[in-house]
């Protein structure tokens, strides 16, 4: 369900509370259902309770997920509206992506042609 990629740059907690948002919006948690708990996540990855806790610290404040005191944490039942905010936040990077684009003179069209291969190869991947 998690993997980690140990060669990738960015911190193990960054990885995992992102697997989990992906998790999450696409509906493979289901709301209301709980979540693994810090201790067996991190014996399950070998990794430090503390690299779980701050990932799911960082999905709580998102909205995510919700703890309940002495049980746990549980998916939040926001998955539709975590799927919107999460599309937002991939328009808005794709709007930085244009403008810088635009600021090193690269054709519309040439930027659309790469964006619909870079799509059409995400789709092959999947």
């Amino acid at each position: 369900m998690i993997g980690i990629d140990l060669q990738n740059r960015r911190p193990i907690y960054e990885q995992i509370r992102e697997r989990f948002e992906t998790l999450i919006v696409n509906g493979v948690l289901e709301p209301d259902s709980q979540m693994p708990s810090v201790r067996s996540l991190a014996m399950e990855l070998s990794i430090n309770p503390n690299t779980i806790q701050k990932a799911y610290s960082m999905l709580e404040q998102e909205g995510y997920i919700y703890p309940v005191k002495g049980r746990g944490n549980f998916v939040s039942g926001n998955g539709a509206l975590m799927k919107q905010k999460k599309q937002e936040r991939v328009f808005q990077s794709l709007n930085e992506l244009v403008m810088k684009g635009k600021e090193l003179d690269i054709a519309c069209e040439d930027f659309l042609e790469k964006a619909r291969e870079y799509y059409e190869l995400g789709e092959a991947e999947a």
